[in-house]
């Protein structure tokens, strides 16, 4: 990824602090945006001259653009977007207050289509590039008391497609990472039955997930509007009669 300059949301921990690691790793320049001041700015000094932090609340058009002009003036044009900043909360359709929905979708769909805006200049300067959208296996399927949570990731997927097609003119390609159940901030208070049906029956690491990123990023040059899915095997189906055949 050297001469890649990309811009990494919710990237002070979790999934976002392993794709920025690796991204700098791989040769890329990072701009971390965050609301996580302290940790996003303690990441990117540790890792030197390759990375800054940009305070970015993504739900804010004008935090959006000082983002990506703290990104364009420390590396030049941004090439690579990682939406990756997201909230979950828990709460059934009839129990879920409205401003509980909404502060979900208002982070992970709409910050994410505020994002894609707000890099179409910069990623045209750049000559083309890449935005990946991080979804989640619940953007494949349902889950129960996550409906907020499950309705924005589903809404990233058409956005993703829909960006793919307008966007692919300018050479940027967009693609969505489905996460299963990874090892997170976001997860710690969630058991090990979580993960025991499906077929690889351990949580993912960030680690893993950033893989995928860079590969997204750097490799499948011929991948635009494509789900890529790091899930253990979660949405791949259900197990439970398999002993009766």
């Amino acid at each position: 990824m050297t001469g890649r300059n990309a811009i990494v949301t919710g990237g002070a921990r979790g999934i976002g602090a392993a794709v920025v690691r690796r991204f700098v790793e791989e040769g890329a320049t990072v701009t971390i945006g965050d609301v996580l001041h302290g940790e996003g700015g303690e990441l990117a000094a540790g890792l030197g001259a390759a990375a800054r932090f940009a305070p970015l609340d993504v739900t804010d058009a004008d935090s959006w653009a000082a983002a990506v002009a703290t990104a364009e003036e420390a590396y030049g044009p941004v090439s690579v977007l990682v939406n990756n900043a997201g909230i979950l909360e828990v709460g059934g359709i009839e129990d879920q207050e409205p401003e509980s929905f909404r502060r979900v979708t208002d982070v992970n769909l709409y910050g994410a289509w505020l994002g894609v805006r707000s890099a179409i200049p910069s990623l045209r300067r750049a000559g083309g590039g890449v935005v990946i959208n991080m979804s989640s296996a619940a953007g494949l399927m349902g889950y129960a008391g996550l409906g907020a949570y499950a309705a924005s990731k589903w809404g990233l997927r058409g956005l993703t497609k829909t960006a793919a097609l307008e966007l692919a003119p300018d050479g940027v390609r967009v693609c969505s990472l489905h996460p299963g159940p990874i090892r997170t901030p976001m997860t710690a208070g969630m058991g090990e039955e979580m993960v025991a049906g499906q077929p690889t029956a351990r949580y993912g690491t960030a680690e893993e997930v950033a893989a995928m990123a860079v590969f997204v990023a750097a490799e499948a040059l011929y991948s635009t509007g494509c789900e890529f899915v790091i899930d253990g095997g979660a949405t791949t189906g259900s197990a439970m009669l398999g002993d009766r055949l």
